[in-house]
Order: structure tokens, then C-alpha cells, then sequence
């Protein structure tokens, strides 16, 4: 199918063939033992009385298949609050999807683990967030958090289950990156995804808390680069580096309704974890329409798609099939604008941009929990 075939906003349209989605990511649920700082759910959480059904999500996973989506990430929130997550991953597997389970591991015991696994679950993404006790309990606010983690992480490679370890970076521990590495290594892990903090909802609300310095970023990427030379055909390592501090953005879920659809516990549908910070948007609800229709012909994912949206720095850009334009909602953020050129490209703006925008005080010290504004457990 083309663009120029979906009905809504034909004047932001190329003759661009819109892909067939790859990827789904099931965010079933928003409730979650942990109250990270960082999540990416919205600030505006959804509530455990408006989650769709064990058969909504089933319908949802079969559509997904027929629509060309090879895996689904179920995710949250901590998926594991859901009493049917058994059920759920049952469901993904039978509609032929490739299962891959993003949790915390709190809350999930050996048993459930078993059971989750004789369902279908293929893999297992754990969330860390951090290799320090007191570090982890800061982030999380939950005692013993990384003792239940690795705990979890430990019954995972018992039961030969592929496990990645996603590190979630920011200023209070990237100096204790080369232990993550480490710590990813002794856990058996086959991938470890180094991802910084992207600065959106609850991130913004502590971006003077978390956000690096410039040596840190600069140190981080020299880490990552040796460690991948290192580690080659030991570990996978995936980096999502401090954009804020980049010449060029990131292509952010690379490029809009191009490859993933995010499913929220709703039933919202939307091309990316933020976007619903774009206010001028409205987003169509599985529960309403068919993924396929949603997917081809929805204003919502057909209005940054192709180049004609783009500012004319960015249509004439080399990169603009690299990084299709970046991050939509942080030219929002920043800019006020969310068709403008990401603020982080430096040849659209002044590289001091985003950086004067972060007001991070390079000598900042951070240690307790009334500097960070929490996310609520539901």
C-alpha cells in the first residue's frame, strides 16, 4: 500500500510504500511494584479498570500477525501485575508471534516463571537499574530490588530461557558502567541493551537529577565502543547514547509508523512511547478499529510519515533516510513544534540547543530521595 492510498492528510503524503509493521509492543498494563523516575509511561497513567481484556489482547495479537508484525514485547508497567499474563502470552504464541517478555522480574516467583515460559514466552527482557544496592533502591524506591532481580535473572538461565539485560543509564550510574557489563556477562545474558534515559514525561520531570555531564557521555561511548570490540560474538550490545549531546539525532523507533505499533492498556494505538504528548493528535483504539485500518490509514500515523511534514533543511538532508527527521515529540517539547527539525541536529540549530535547554548543573550532587519525583505504582 501507498501513502498516497490512506485517506486522512494527503497533504503531509510522498509515494512512499508504507512497510508492513514488524514489531508490537503490548504495554498491557501500567501498574508496577517499582517508581522509576524515568518510566516511559505517560505522566497520565492508565488505570487497571480501563485495561482491555484477556480477549481484546488476543484479537489484538491475531491482527497483528495477519498485519505482518513478527514478535510482540509485552511490556508495561510491570506485565506481571496482570493475573491473565499467563493467558496473554498464550494467546501472542498461538496467533504465531515470536514472545518476548519485558519485566522487572518483581513479582514473578520460579513457579509463575514456569508457567510463563510452558505458555511461550521465547525470551526475556530484564530491566536493571543498577549494580549497587543502595543505587537500585534510589532509582526504584523498593528495598532489595536488585537482589530480587538477580534472584530472577539467575532462574531465567536455570531454565535456558534468552535473557537481554536492559540497563537503563543515567548520571547516577553510568560511572558504574564497565560493572554493568560485567555483571550482564556473569548473568549469562545473549544481549545487553545500554540505553540512556530519553527525556520525555517522568524523565522531564527529574532531567536535573539524571541527566549526565558531557564527560560522563563522551566516557560512556568510548565504553561501549571497546566493550563491543571486546565482547564480539560473546555479547550483543545495543546503545541508545545521550542524544542531548549528539551532532545528528537518533532515529527514534526508527522513523514514525515504520516498523513497531505500540499498543496501550487501553487500547490506544500509537507510533511510539510519547506520543501522546503530542496534544493536537488524536489516536484511534483497537477497540474501535482494525489494526490494518489503523496502521495504513490513520491521520495519526500517516502524518509524519514520508518527507513531505518536513522542515527543508531536513527534506534535502542526506540523513533524512537515517534518521527520518528524529524525535517528533522532543521538537515539541523544545521547540514548540512538532514538525520541526529535532533540536539535537546540529545543523538544523545551534548545537547549545538542547544543552542550554537542560539547565544541568556540571557540578550537581545527587543522593537522596526528595531530589526525584517519583512515578506513582499505578
Amino acid at each position: 500500500m501507498h501513502i498516497d492510498d490512506a485517506k486522512p492528510g494527503p497533504e503531509h503524503m510522498t509515494e512512499t510504500t508504507i512497510p508492513a509493521p514488524q514489531v508490537l509492543l503490548a504495554e498491557v498494563t501500567h501498574r508496577c511494584p517499582l517508581q522509576c523516575p524515568y518510566c516511559s509511561n505517560p505522566t497520565e497513567l492508565i488505570k487497571k479498570d480501563i485495561e482491555i481484556s484477556t480477549a481484546d489482547w488476543a484479537r489484538v495479537f491475531k491482527e497483528a500477525a495477519e498485519l505482518g508484525v513478527l514478535q510482540v514485547s509485552i511490556s508495561g508497567g510491570e506485565p506481571a501485575a496482570r493475573r491473565d499474563l499467563t493467558e496473554l502470552i498464550r494467546a501472542a504464541r498461538d496467533a504465531d508471534l515470536y514472545v518476548n517478555l519485558i519485566t522487572s522480574g518483581i513479582g514473578i516467583t520460579k513457579s509463575r516463571l514456569d508457567n510463563l515460559v510452558d505458555a511461550g514466552c521465547d525470551h526475556i527482557q530484564l530491566s536493571l537499574q543498577d549494580v549497587d544496592s543502595d543505587g537500585a533502591k534510589l532509582i526504584s524506591n523498593l528495598n532489595q530490588s536488585l537482589e530480587r532481580k538477580l534472584e530472577f535473572a539467575n532462574w531465567v538461565a536455570e531454565m535456558g530461557v534468552p535473557l537481554t539485560i536492559n540497563a537503563v543509564m543515567h548520571r547516577l550510574n553510568l560511572d558504574r558502567l564497565p560493572e554493568t557489563i560485567e555483571l550482564a556477562q556473569q548473568l549469562g545474558a545473549r544481549r545487553l541493551e545500554i540505553a540512556n534515559v530519553q527525556y520525555h514525561g517522568w524523565a522531564s520531570l527529574n532531567k536535573h537529577v539524571l541527566m549526565p555531564t558531557q564527560e560522563q557521555s563522551d566516557k560512556t561511548n568510548q565504553i561501549v565502543a571497546d566493550a563491543r570490540v571486546k565482547l564480539q560474538g560473546q555479547l550483543l550490545i545495543d546503545y541508545v547514547p545521550v542524544d542531548h549531546y549528539a551532532e545528528y539525532p537518533k532515529s527514534c523507533m526508527n522513523g514514525w509508523g515504520r516498523v513497531a505499533l505500540i499498543v496501550a492498556p487501553d487500547g490506544s494505538v500509537l507510533p511510539c512511547h510519547n506520543a501522546t504528548t503530542l496534544e493536537h493528535l488524536t489516536f484511534p483504539n483497537a477497540l474501535d478499529q482494525s489494526l490494518g485500518t489503523i496502521w495504513y490509514e490513520s491521520h495519526a500515523f500517516n502524518i509524519y510519515r514520508g518527507d513531505a511534514w518536513m522542515p527543508e533543511i531536513c527534506k534535502t538532508c542526506d540523513r533524512k533516510e537515517v534518521d527520518y527527521g528524529g524525535c517528533r515529540c522532543q521538537a515539541l517539547a523544545i521547540l514548540g513544534d512538532a514538525s520541526a527539525a529535532d533540536p539535537v541536529c546540529s545543523r538544523a540549530h545551534p548545537h547549545a540547543l538542547v544543552v542550554a535547554n537542560d539547565h544541568v548543573s556540571q557540578g550537581y550532587e545527587v543522593g537522596t530521595e526528595k531530589q526525584i519525583t517519583y512515578r506513582p505504582n499505578s
